[in-house]
């Protein structure tokens, strides 16, 4: 469905789905942009703007936590607290890889396979279950990819090893991390939608829902209304299963779920929350 089967529809007075309707007016709008989305300029500043704005909260967050006590205790390693310095060296890590690795990627992504923007909109239920069977893909990726350069030493000393600089996690670690993992996990993340053939709305919605669950694991806080208590029977590990890998290494693998850690081996809990 186009929008001009939504204007004819419209005009007969058809009924349509409401969420139907919402998605397509949302894609109307982003279609409008196309000639941005288009450029070589779109994927940095997407996913560079995304990935700040989400830091942002977790930022005045850790500015506040060592003066205000009932911050204190939602975070995990509550004696650790991020200064300036650490927060200014992972910002500009962050803007690094995005100017000398991720721009001239978008170019070369530019030149070769232009975005082609389809007129219609995905429906509703396809979108879901395509953003759920992304994370599903990547978790599987990451995973795989992270118990490599465990299992390979000179892989976690060469490569790895730049985003364990910090054992106390908070949000801007989220991409301290060196030029190969930057570019091999921006592949990954790509690859996840590509092999499903995703619409382009839902590929963007799930870099957005990907971006915020990688800060959200990084930002050194659990909330009663952090993912994993939201996602019944244990079956997504959340800030405290992340953290707990930044202070143990040899656990917890898996980026967000807990499933390949359970089968194999890898799962732990015992993570001691400070007083």
């Amino acid at each position: 469905m186009n929008s001009n089967i939504l204007l004819m529809a419209e005009r007969s007075n058809c009924s349509l789905p409401p969420a139907t309707l919402c998605l397509q007016t949302a894609w109307d709008r982003v279609r409008g942009m196309e000639s941005w989305i288009k450029s070589p300029f779109f994927p940095v500043s997407f996913s560079l703007g995304v990935y700040l704005a989400f830091c942002l909260p977790f930022v005045v967050l850790d500015f506040l936590a060592p003066r205000v006590a009932f911050l204190q205790k939602y975070k995990i390693q509550a004696q650790n607290n991020p200064n300036v310095k650490m927060m200014a060296n992972c910002l500009a890590q962050t803007l690094y890889n995005h100017i000398l690795y991720i721009f001239p990627l978008s170019v070369a992504h530019w030149y070769w396979r232009p975005v082609d923007l389809p007129l219609a909109a995905p429906e509703l239920p396809k979108v879901l279950l395509d953003v759920a069977a992304c994370l599903l893909i990547f978790d599987f990726q990451y995973f795989v990819w992270h118990l490599l350069h465990y299992n390979v030493p000179w892989l976690y000393r060469t490569f790895h090893k730049v985003h364990h600089k910090y054992t106390a996690t908070f949000a801007l670690t989220a991409d301290h991390s060196g030029a190969w993992e930057t570019l091999s996990l921006a592949f990954i993340a790509a690859l996840s939608p590509a092999i499903l053939n995703c619409h382009p709305l839902t590929c963007y919605l799930f870099f957005i829902v990907n971006i915020w669950l990688s800060i959200e694991d990084h930002s050194g806080y659990d909330f009663p209304w952090s993912t994993h208590r939201l996602v019944s029977f244990g079956l997504y590990g959340g800030a405290p299963h992340h953290d707990l890998h930044h202070m143990k290494f040899k656990t917890s693998y898996a980026p967000y779920f807990t499933h390949w850690n359970r089968l194999l081996g890898s799962y732990s809990t015992l993570h001691k929350k400070s007083q």
